[in-house]
């Protein structure tokens, strides 16, 4: 709408380590702001900070509100909620002159606060006063944060509305409506959850469709009351009050067929007033299309097995296993980088997989009984079944191994990459989300064949598959960090991008004094997200979902809901 202007932001997102985190929505609203204006009141708009390495730096902004000392903003803030950090955020308010720049001038800002998302989280609305610079308050002026956590089974609805005949409020021209959604909370209060935008001088509008999510809009809750409110925008602030209706999730839905959900807009000093009144218009929903937002545990708990395999790097560099220096050399005391890497990773992977039976597979060594070079063989010299019990099936073959092969050499990792990516795709009839595959790399260099590898993991990617790959020892990892697409898109030789990220590449030694769990935590952090954007880009929902909402057929989207 026109009093609601876009404020552009230089930053989109928190950055930080992957983590198991939850979603949370802030929402922001401010009284008694004070007044910077002469002839006008302020034109408020908040930024939200977030400090990272001492310093702060711009997360986004609200729109700008016209002429408001007590605005309720409309703009969401989505935050990745990390339970193990202090994550430090501050609520700076302007007063927006005409631009959408903020303004170097004192007189420009309206107060601050920081504070901490867990804080925030914790007492779920916050309302903290708001104070200028050497920490006086801002007169009585406070601000008000909302913090909602999106669910995991949550999802969003992206709703249509339009109005026939609404009440004419111009005096030289017809009314400029929009419209303004709220939720009712259980203790009564009442929260923004949506405000379109003005359509000019038309008492038959046509609003742009948006997207909501299911617990702003109701808190997941069917039969909870919305309050609707259409008026007619001034450019001063003072909107003209055109009708309101109420409304639940459960009505609309109703939906459908060709039917269309209708509410009459009444104005109750007309109702009351005029005896022969109908309405000051009338509110329609013409669509409605409900999307099921699935998780990573929707996937798991439905059934998804996740498939771990374990590929060993046997080449010469790593020294004769013989030789305590050798960084294959079996201590009876404590195990190698190799077997700790191993173990961290696969004692969490193994709770994911029913029949706990994985493939272990090496290269880079000459093997019996020809004692030719291969760089993709069983580790158990089983060709026709390379799957050990357990974890510790994958250890004991990994200990019978060593003697029996001679390391050697190059680094080839592209030959096992290419054949677990063909496992995993399986014979092209398999739709639903019943397997996903985890390949850990152990090595100790950087791999041989770059461009091979680059093209495998392009391949790769369009398949149900993440590649986890551990630098053991203290060799130079820099060229690897070009197959961890952290730092852009991997491309294969010919330019073609991967469809998504799927690999993570950490070197061994960062954790030496580190719990394993810190290992098994920072290589899997990505895995959730990778299995979700997988399913969701094939349009394969769960096995057994967990229960939807009375809705049509949903469609299974990432798990970030798009306001």
């Amino acid at each position: 709408m026109n009093d609601v202007q876009e404020a552009t932001s230089p930053a989109a997102g928190l950055s930080g380590p992957a983590t198991c985190v939850s979603k949370v929505e802030l929402r922001v609203s401010c009284k008694a702001l004070l007044d910077r204006d002469t002839l006008n009141k302020s034109d408020p708009c908040v930024i939200v900070m977030v400090q990272t390495q001492g310093q702060w730096t711009e997360l986004d902004r609200t729109e700008v509100i016209k002429s408001n000392l007590h605005p309720v903003f409309a703009k969401v803030f989505m935050l990745d909620y990390y339970f193990e950090e202090v994550q430090k955020l501050r609520f700076e308010v302007y007063d927006i002159h005409g631009t959408h720049s903020i303004g170097t001038r004192d007189d420009d800002f309206l107060g601050g606060v920081e504070c901490t998302l867990g804080q925030i989280v914790a007492q779920k609305k916050m309302v903290k006063p708001l104070l200028l610079k050497y920490g006086k308050y801002a007169g009585k002026s406070t601000i008000t944060v909302h913090a909602e956590e999106i669910s995991g089974n949550n999802g969003y609805v992206e709703l249509s509305f339009c109005a026939k005949k609404l009440d004419d409020k111009d005096l030289f021209s017809k009314s400029d409506p929009f419209l303004e959604i709220y939720r009712i909370n259980d203790d009564e209060t009442e929260q923004l959850v949506h405000r379109t935008e003005v359509i000019k001088n038309n008492l038959n509008p046509v609003w742009e469709p948006f997207k909501v999510s299911l617990i702003s809009l109701c808190s997941c809750d069917e039969d909870r009351k919305l309050k609707c409110l259409v008026w007619d925008y001034d450019s001063r602030g003072k909107h003209d009050f055109i009708g309101e209706f109420y409304a639940t999730f459960r009505e609309m839905q109703k939906i459908g067929g060709g039917n269309k959900v209708s509410w009459d807009c009444l104005n109750p000093k007309y109702k009351q007033k005029k005896k022969n009144y109908k309405n000051s218009g009338v509110v329609i929903l013409s669509d409605l299309k409900l999307h099921r937002v699935y998780s990573f545990l929707d996937y798991i708990m439905g059934g998804c097995q996740i498939h771990f395999t374990v590929a060993i790097d046997f080449t010469a560099s790593n020294g004769d296993p013989r030789n305590s220096c050798s960084l294959h050399y079996i201590n009876p005391y404590q195990p190698n980088e190799y077997l700790k890497a191993l173990i961290a990773v696969g004692e969490i992977c193994q709770d994911y997989d029913s029949d706990k039976r994985f493939s272990a597979l090496g290269f880079g060594a000459r093997i019996p009984p020809n004692y030719e070079v291969s760089h993709d063989f069983a580790i158990n010299f089983n060709p026709d079944d390379d799957e050990c019990e357990e974890i510790q099936g994958v250890v004991e073959a990994y200990q019978n191994c060593l003697p029996k092969i001679q390391l050697y050499g190059p680094t080839n990792v592209s030959p096992i990459i290419s054949r677990i990516a063909k496992l995993s795709a399986g014979d092209g009839t398999i739709k639903d989300a019943s397997r996903y595959h985890i390949l850990l790399i152990l090595t100790d260099g950087v791999v041989t064949d770059m461009a091979d590898t680059r093209e495998a993991i392009v391949r790769a990617s369009y398949q149900p598959l993440s590649i986890i790959i551990v630098g053991v020892g203290n060799a130079d990892f820099t060229d690897m960090q070009i197959l961890d697409g952290d730092d852009g898109v991997l491309r294969s030789p010919k330019g073609e991008p991967v469809l998504r990220d799927i690999v993570q590449f950490v070197p061994f030694r960062d954790f030496k004094t580190a719990s394993p769990a810190a290992l098994a935590k920072c290589v899997l952090a990505e895995v959730p997200k990778q299995v979700v954007e997988y399913y969701s880009h094939k349009a394969i929902s769960p096995m057994c979902p967990v229960r939807d909402l009375s809705t049509p057929t949903l469609s299974p989207v990432a798990n970030t809901p798009t306001e």
